[in-house]
């Protein structure tokens, strides 16, 4: 889910308020309404995992589900540094020069690279390959980009970059995803995960299913997040009568900084 940018709205909450509750908060927190922003193509990082080369023996593929909602390009690059306007650059390109395949739109497409392409592992020290380093450079980078009539959407076409890092355990290289960005419209977005939103978007609300109202009232459906700790526990009602009272997460009890309200779809609207 996007962040929009500190400051971009300038409706505090309460401001004006004389009452004195508003007078016992500690200070003003902002309250904003979330924007949709459309990602075309999204990799799913849960699913993203390197599989034995059975054709190459030593060499690792890259492998995971995707969907996408219009034609895309994926390229994989190792060890990217990711630079001005989201432009990957391949750090090692004399070794592993980036892979790129196109895709027609459909969901839960599954995507591995061919066989001969993959990463020998065991060449590389295990440091360099579990840590970004101090130049931003990403042992794994897979660029996403949306593809309309088979050619990049605009001047900046709108793409989904993951970057991860391969880490050992138990003897055994994982790919651990370290962040996404969204590049939509020429701007840039980095994802960061909202907890309780599982709950709360799948299907519609019942008010007898625990576990997707608000804690506050423990009735209405959960639609706002606390940020920057990013608990979705509340309706947009009592946030904004909480911030009267105190500044703390009613989970976490850290510092609100900004309430952000996100409207979730259930789907049966297209």
């Amino acid at each position: 889910m996007p962040i929009p940018p500190l400051a971009t709205h300038a409706n505090w909450v309460g401001r004006g308020s004389r009452s004195g509750a508003m007078m016992r908060s500690s200070s003003y927190v902002e309250h904003q309404k979330a924007v949709t922003i459309r990602n075309d193509v999204n990799v799913k990082k849960e699913t993203l995992r390197i599989e034995p080369d059975e054709g190459d023996p030593g060499k690792y593929l890259v492998a995971f589900t995707f969907d996408a909602t219009v034609a895309a390009s994926i390229t994989i690059i190792f060890f990217a540094k990711e630079g001005e306007d989201c432009c990957l650059t391949p750090m090692k390109e004399n070794l592993h020069p980036p892979i790129t395949m196109h895709f027609r739109q459909g969901l839960a497409q599954k995507f591995i690279q061919p066989s001969g392409t993959g990463i020998h592992l065991s060449a590389f020290h295990e440091r360099e390959l579990s840590q970004n380093s101090d130049k931003n450079v990403y042992p794994l980078a897979v660029m996403a980009e949306a593809l309309r009539s088979g050619k990049p959407d605009s001047v900046y076409p709108n793409s989904q970059i993951t970057q991860a890092v391969f880490e050992k355990d138990k003897g055994e290289y994982h790919v651990k995803v370290v962040k996404q960005i969204l590049r939509v419209n020429g701007m840039r977005y980095e994802l960061q995960e909202i907890y309780g939103i599982g709950n709360t978007a799948e299907d519609d609300f019942d008010g007898n299913d625990p576990g997707k109202e608000c804690v506050i009232c423990l009735s209405e459906p959960r639609d706002t997040t606390v940020l920057p700790c990013r608990h979705m526990c509340m309706c947009s009602e009592c946030a904004k009568v909480l911030t009267l009272q105190t500044n703390k997460c009613p989970i976490c009890r850290q510092p609100v900084e900004r309430l952000l309200e996100i409207k979730i779809s259930n789907g049966t609207n297209t």
